[in-house]
């Protein structure tokens, strides 16, 4: 199944009774709790977008990202790299330098995690309406 079909068939989000359930199991649910694994989480999608137009060192991106500590950052660098997303180039210079880019199929995240950041600032104040309404509720 191809991407552009997946995308054009919008019974794939459609639930699933019996064992037509089993797909999501292996399939293309498993495909998306992969790719969420990956990328849904607080830091790797601001990494992949600062690493979009350039590469960078870990001390730019922790600069260009607020609030994410060395540690943090290390982490997703290297599991971003073991996914293939990015590469980690060391150069054999004194202090050594060490870069960070995305590769070609990080590149492939860029236009559908600008999509997601977009619809996050269009709908942001909406979400927080809802959250402050539910909160009240919950009293």
């Amino acid at each position: 199944m191809s991407i552009e079909s997946i995308a054009l068939d919008a019974t794939v989000f459609e639930p699933l009774t019996g064992n037509e359930g089993a797909c999501l199991e292996t399939g293309i649910g498993q495909a998306v709790r992969d790719l969420l694994d990956r990328v849904g989480d607080k830091w790797s999608l601001l990494i992949i977008g600062m690493l979009r137009t350039t590469q960078l060192r870990f001390s730019e991106l922790q600069r260009r990202i607020p609030g994410i500590s060395q540690r943090m950052l290390t982490l997703k660098l290297r599991s971003l790299e073991r996914d293939g997303l990015i590469t980690r180039t060391v150069y054999a210079e004194v202090p050594p330098r060490v870069e960070y880019e995305l590769t070609a199929m990080g590149r492939t995240l860029i236009e559908p995690a600008t999509a997601l950041a977009l619809w996050a600032v269009e709908h942001q104040p909406a979400i927080s309406h809802a959250r402050e309404e539910f909160d009240r509720k919950d009293k």
